[in-house]
C-alpha cells in the first residue's frame, strides 16, 4: 500500500464520538491529568453504556450485569473492564451469551477471580485501551504499528480524567 497523504486530525476534551463513518486510525496521542487516567476508543455507532454496569470473572467467565441490557445471544460488544484490586478481565471484543434479563457472560482467554468491578459496554468492538498514570500531565503518543486500526463504523473515545485526546486517521 502506498503513502496515505488525505489525513485527518480529531480533538475531544471530553468523551464522543470523533467520527461517525468508518475510518482507520493511524495515530493517537492524549493528555492526562493529576488523577490516573483512561482513553478507551470504541469501533460504535451506539455512545457506550456506563450507567450501573458491573462484572464479575470466575476462571474464563466474566458475568455483565445491567437491568434490562436488552441484548441477545450472539451480540458482538466491545467492553472496557475496570481495574479492582490491580486486575482487571481483558478489554476486547467479545461474543456474548444473554443469561438472563439484566445479566450476559462472555468467554476471557485469561482466567481470573475477580468481585463485582465497573464496565463500560457498547454494540460494536473495542479497538485499543490506554492508561495515564495520577500526575502525567504530558502528551502521551503511542505508537499503532502498519496501517494502523480499522473502524467500520465509527470511533468513540470513552475518557476518564484526561484533558484531551487526539486521533489522526484516514
Amino acid at each position: 500500500m502506498s503513502m496515505q497523504y488525505d489525513v485527518k486530525q480529531g480533538h475531544l476534551n471530553s468523551s464522543g464520538y470523533f467520527v461517525n463513518y468508518p475510518v482507520r486510525v493511524k495515530g493517537v496521542s492524549f493528555a492526562g491529568s493529576a488523577s490516573a487516567g483512561t482513553l478507551v476508543l470504541f469501533d460504535t455507532s451506539s455512545t457506550p453504556v456506563s450507567s450501573s454496569v458491573t462484572y464479575a470473572q470466575t476462571a474464563n467467565t466474566v458475568t455483565v450485569t445491567k437491568t434490562a441490557h436488552g441484548l441477545t445471544t450472539g451480540t458482538v460488544i466491545g467492553i472496557h473492564f475496570a481495574t479492582n484490586s490491580g486486575v482487571s478481565a481483558t478489554d476486547g471484543t467479545y461474543v456474548i451469551t444473554k443469561t438472563g434479563a439484566d445479566t450476559f457472560t462472555l468467554t476471557d482467554v485469561n482466567s481470573r477471580s475477580i468481585a463485582s468491578t465497573a464496565a463500560v459496554y457498547t454494540v460494536g468492538k473495542w479497538l485499543l485501551t490506554y492508561e495515564s498514570t495520577a500526575g502525567d500531565v504530558y502528551t502521551n503518543v503511542p505508537f499503532i504499528p502498519g496501517e494502523g486500526i480499522r473502524a467500520e463504523t465509527g470511533v468513540y473515545a470513552l475518557m476518564t480524567n484526561l484533558d484531551s485526546a487526539q486521533i489522526i486517521y484516514g
